[in-house]
């Protein structure tokens, strides 16, 4: 069975790429959740944020946009502690903000998916690159995402980690093309 290059040998990131990375994802908390930790990415190795999501899922409350954005100056010091996570008190702050700023989005358009899919029409980009050097950091609509989200006081959350955030969460289909799951998420998502 063929899969991307990208996620080696090791079994948490065969796993990721076969069960969650390009799938379509229209719910809210699963959105945040990727926000949080692809914000927590920026520099670092996926995987290194794979080995710690368990963390993260106990320190943020399971991702829960509410609990996340009333985190106050204590909760910050605990984070700044735990070193179950990235001890970056940048980017924990910014996930702090983040989770206000989601639940504004969240009021405006009546979810985040409506926000965020509606950059999309709705519907997964289906890429077919052939090799994995095709496929880009970031592309004019992750910028374009990217300035509307820091215009709505989003942080740490530019046009690459925008883009990473799309492959992650389905808006693109950046599997290579003879990747096994490629097929079976476009077939998916009747393109």
């Amino acid at each position: 069975m063929k899969r991307c290059n990208w996620c080696g040998e090791d079994q948490l990131y065969i796993k990721y790429h076969d069960e969650e990375w390009g799938v379509p994802s229209f719910d809210d908390k699963k959105q945040f959740e990727f926000l949080v930790l692809e914000s927590a990415q920026a520099g670092l190795s996926w995987i290194t944020i794979l080995r710690k999501r368990e963390n993260y899922r106990k320190a943020y409350d399971d991702f829960n946009p509410v609990s996340v954005a009333g985190f106050g100056e204590d909760k910050v010091q605990e984070l700044m502690k735990n070193e179950g996570i990235i001890r970056n008190e940048r980017k924990i702050r910014a996930s702090i903000n983040n989770a206000k700023r989601f639940l504004e989005v969240q009021k405006e358009f009546g979810s985040f998916c409506d926000y965020i899919w509606g950059f999309v029409d709705h519907k997964p980009i289906i890429n077919c690159w052939t090799s994995e050097s095709e496929n880009p950091a970031k592309t004019e609509l992750s910028e374009r995402i990217s300035a509307d989200m820091k215009k709505r006081g989003f942080k740490f959350l530019g046009p690459v980690i925008i883009y990473s955030h799309m492959q992650a969460t389905g808006l693109i289909n950046d599997h290579i093309k003879d990747c096994f799951r490629h097929s079976e998420l476009a077939k998916d998502s009747g393109i």
